[in-house]
């Protein structure tokens, strides 16, 4: 069996395509804040709903779409192993389960957005907005989870060249149908205002859901014909899924305090957290691009059993990310002042954002450790310890240094001190981890 390519060209091939198609989701949910900022009447409050909306939607596409990871190293790491025909009927099954799992959580929140916008301290004409906004968005959370499906698929066979096809085209008609539904065309269509922004998100998730289908059927010999008995590597993909879906409760857990706390600050407060967060979510997973590629590979490596390689592997992703970091902190300074701007006009909110940005700028290069080892830790099935590691990280990292600076009065500052406190903690924890248990295994 020929040993897996970690050259700089491989890791580029699949980093790049991974960057592209990873930042599709934050793309939508940006475009929809930069887009309902701008608009001349409640462009404050229209923000500041769709920064509320867009972390609890962001909460459950990251619990549910973990699933992408777990069907994602099962598929490398069988593939690694030179057993990627036993898996048979598995990914049809996988996607099925994954389409149950959204269909689940849609209608067992579409009945109470009222009652759960209010704990994340909406009230008036935010909590309208963001019950208008989030009634037409919530379709499309299964879309956007057979498609995720379908990416881990792809993932799993060293492929994120089409995954970056789907999300391009997907963020490029979100972006032309934000500007058409929400100012209106004259003549032709008329302003739709917040609504235009859900309705252009739900119809691009749709595009890539048909694409990624399209994708599926024609570029491989993979069946959606469900079949029985379920695959033994279903119980496993259970498992993995159960012990991300514990990890993402702790991580929205501190997503949604963070949003809840920033909203009782008052809504220029909330809009002004709505840009840090957009921004920061965007960088984030321009960072997982090279993530991705330790995924994809240090699954197939560990299936090879090719400890030496895989540790290489890991020096090489973390140094690249570091410097991605590098130059994403170098554009934040360099457009300090427009990025503020493409997103809302109001003097007192940029005013928030400006006195706070900085402190997203300081978490980038903690983000770049952190995410990566995360995504070569899932490549390599650790599910349990990363569900341990964030569940650390909130509770004793995240929440003390929260409430601590709400007491403090801190402020923006305060919470995104106990946002860079959760992503540090997490990255020393898989170094440590790292060391302890691979390492070693060089040589063996």
């Amino acid at each position: 069996m020929l040993q897996t390519d970690i050259s700089f060209k491989r890791i580029q091939q699949l980093a790049i395509p991974a960057i592209i198609s990873g930042i599709a989701e934050p793309v939508l949910s940006a475009t929809d804040a930069a887009v309902v900022g701008n608009i001349k009447e409640f462009g404050i409050e229209s923000l500041a709903a769709v920064g509320i909306v867009g972390s609890f939607l962001s909460a459950l596409i990251w619990i549910l779409g973990q699933t992408r990871s777990a069907i994602s190293a099962i598929v490398s790491q069988n593939l690694g192993a030179g057993k990627l025909k036993d898996l048979n009927n598995f990914p049809a099954q996988a996607i099925y389960f994954n389409i149950a799992l959204s269909i689940i959580v849609l209608f067992s929140t579409y009945f109470f957005v009222e009652e759960i916008f209010r704990l994340l301290n909406a009230e008036g004409i935010i909590l309208s907005f963001s019950i208008d906004y989030y009634n037409i968005r919530v379709w499309g959370f299964p879309l956007t989870l057979f498609t995720f499906a379908v990416f881990g698929l792809f993932r799993g066979l060293q492929n994120t060249f089409w995954p970056m096809i789907i999300a391009a085209i997907g963020a490029a008609l979100n972006i032309g149908l934000d500007f058409a539904l929400v100012y209106g065309i004259d003549g032709y269509i008329l302003p739709m205002g917040i609504k235009g922004a859900a309705w252009a998100s739900l119809f691009s998730q749709a595009v890539m859901a048909i694409m990624a289908l399209i994708f599926l059927l024609k570029k491989t010999e993979i069946s959606l014909k469900l079949k029985f008995p379920l695959h033994p590597e279903i119980k496993r993909l259970v498992n993995m899924s159960f012990n991300l879906f514990l990890r993402s409760v702790a991580l929205n857990t501190a997503l949604i305090l963070a949003t809840r706390e920033a909203a009782d600050l008052g809504k220029e407060y909330i809009a002004a957290h709505t840009i840090a967060f957009n921004i920061w979510i965007f960088t984030a997973f321009f960072i997982d691009g090279y993530g991705a590629a330790g995924n994809i590979l240090g699954g197939k490596l560990l299936g090879e059993r090719n400890y030496s390689s895989l540790w290489k592997l890991t020096k090489k992703v973390n140094l690249y990310n570091l410097g991605v970091a590098a130059m994403l902190v170098l554009i934040g300074l360099l457009l300090y002042e427009p990025l503020g701007l493409l997103f809302n006009k109001d003097e007192k909110v940029l005013s928030i954002f400006y006195g706070m940005f900085f402190m997203v700028l300081i978490c980038l290069p903690f983000n770049a450790l952190a995410f990566t080892l995360d995504s070569i830790f899932k490549g390599l099935g650790e599910m349990g310890y990363l569900r341990n590691v964030l569940l650390g990280a909130t509770v004793f990292g995240f929440i003390p240094v929260l409430y601590f600076s709400k007491y403090m009065h801190w402020g923006l500052i305060g919470i995104w001190a106990a946002l860079i406190v959760w992503v540090a903690y997490r990255a020393v924890a898989l170094l440590i981890k790292f060391r302890r248990k691979y390492i070693p295994l060089i040589g063996n």
